[in-house]
């Protein structure tokens, strides 16, 4: 069979050759499921710019996209930092873009691994299909830039900056954990404020403002108020930027909308926060086993093969935990290991194999398998599932039981079968973005009185809020509530409150 490029040089033909026979592998023989592809080419400075904002193709001016390009150009151009091979957007159509510095392999390499891989995961896997809107968010993100920079006009800079500054620094705080509220259909966004729009401009009457408030009632009857009110406002709340977007009293209908956006953008992010491991894992074996076939299949040469392995390995390179490049755990080390040994398990494993996967062992269906597990799981769940005695072994992973009122360092579990156990379900929880993430939710809120706003913090793990941030934060949510704050955080075995931050009314 004739090779598909020769030399480092490519051209758009070459890649569209490469692409096509990717492709019968990855859907023919792997199976993949993927929204159709859009490739963007891009230099150098664009793929600094797409880190700035994000990775998302448009968005919206602020300072901080800003800062990000000018601290990450500094370090490219000085050597101190590489750039990516390629960025992929949860997208339908799925936008990957490649650097035009790349080689042919590197080109070839990138496909596979976000053209396929990665896209297979953002269609199939659950926690998108779930929190996101792939179809919509090019449209919805047109929109967002388009809103923010009339509002600049209409309003200020200055004015829309505080707005965009506070919702940034409250944007993990603005997402849907648990609740399962509607899934926002980002294409309904744009129609949905032009509606609004309109409505308010039809129905507005100045009259209205001159109408006198009604007069104090009983004590009895404000307490049944208060409690009606607190029945209304739903709580707990669990997502603060939509609490504050539908609730906070001074708020004008532009920055409510502010807050609307920077909210469902960052539910966008919230499933790549938790299958990190698993969708860089996902996407490595793909392009691994496609670059594999097409070398096989003499499609490629031994020197590109070469090549390929020369950037796969340094990907998945996992240093020692005494080495001075360590940083925690490899991604796509550990996603990558744990598929592959996934493939193993279901063709040939061992009596080990057997007993602590017995659903798997042996099934012949690898590719189905991986397919399922791609769909189902996040990273922690993943790890409770998948984690293998013999993937503990390969990266010589232990746990260790490290106690503030203890002395030394005690190792909590070796390589035995509870030591096993004991590790996957340490390791597990490392994942768990409940404990990664403060756990803040709205708890009461007093709008017949002073209009404080409660927040509790439920610490885990006795891992309380650095005081200095959390009262910078703070001041953020002050400023868009419009009246004192107060944060209380309360220990999650016992109960214990550990503590109380305030931001009093400016």
């Amino acid at each position: 069979m004739p090779l598909l490029y020769e030399g480092a040089d490519w051209d758009f033909g070459t890649l569209k050759r490469v692409y096509d026979a990717m492709g019968e592998i990855a859907l023919g023989e792997l199976g993949l499921d993927i929204y159709p592809n859009q490739i963007e080419v891009i230099t150098a400075e664009q793929m600094l710019d797409a880190y700035a904002s994000n990775g998302l193709p448009l968005m919206y001016r602020h300072w901080s996209y800003g800062k990000h390009f000018a601290q990450n150009e500094a370090l490219y151009r000085k050597g101190y930092q590489g750039l990516a091979y390629e960025i992929v957007i949860n997208s339908d159509p799925c936008i990957s873009y490649i650097m035009e510095e790349n080689t042919m392999t590197m080109q070839t390499l990138v496909i596979a691994h976000a053209c396929y891989g990665h896209n297979h995961f953002f269609k199939n896997n659950h926690m998108f299909k779930e929190w996101t809107d792939a179809e919509g968010l090019l449209d919805y993100l047109g929109f967002a830039r388009d809103y923010v920079s009339k509002c600049e006009e209409r309003y200020g800079l200055d004015a829309v900056e505080r707005i965009l500054d506070a919702g940034h620094a409250l944007s993990a705080q603005g997402v849907n954990r648990y609740a399962r509220r509607p899934k926002p259909s980002l294409a309904e966004e744009r129609r949905r404020q032009d509606a609004r729009l309109q409505h308010e401009q039809e129905s507005f009457n100045p009259l209205w403002s001159t109408v006198p408030t009604g007069r104090k009632g009983t004590k009895g009857a404000k307490a049944a108020e208060e409690e009606a009110i607190r029945a209304r406002l739903n709580l707990p709340e669990e997502n603060l930027l939509y609490f504050l977007e539908k609730n906070a009293p001074k708020l004008r209908d532009w920055e409510r909308e502010i807050l609307r956006i920077i909210r469902l953008i960052s539910q966008y992010f919230y499933p790549m926060k938790q299958t990190k491991l698993m969708n860089e894992g996902c996407a490595t074996f793909v392009h691994y086993e496609i670059m594999t076939r097409l070398h096989e299949r003499s499609m490629i040469s031994d020197g590109h093969f070469l090549e390929f392995l020369h950037s796969h390995t340094n990907v998945i390179y996992q240093p020692g935990y005494d080495s001075r490049h360590y940083s925690g755990i490899n991604p796509y080390a550990l996603g990558y290991a744990m598929m592959a040994d996934i493939k193993r398990v279901c063709t040939e494993p061992t009596d080990e194999d057997r007993a602590w996967l017995p659903e798997i062992a042996g099934n012949g269906d690898p590719y189905g398998t991986l397919r399922t597990a791609w769909a189902e799981f996040r990273d922690e769940s993943f790890i409770l599932q998948y984690l293998t005695p013999k993937v503990i072994r390969d990266f010589r992973l232990f746990a260790v039981s490290d106690e503030r009122v203890e002395p030394e360092l005690a190792v909590s579990a070796i390589h035995d079968d509870e030591g096993y156990r004991r590790i996957r379900r340490s390791l597990a929880r490392h994942y768990e973005l409940a404990r990664r993430e403060p756990d803040i939710q709205v708890s009461d809120a007093d709008l017949l009185g002073d209009r404080r706003l409660i927040l509790t913090h439920t610490v885990h793990d006795g891992i309380t809020l650095n005081r200095s941030t959390a009262e910078k934060v703070l001041g953020h949510v002050r400023d868009l509530w419009g009246f004192p704050v107060r944060l209380t955080e309360v220990d999650a075995r016992t109960g214990t409150p550990l503590g109380i931050i305030e931001a009093r009314a400016a």
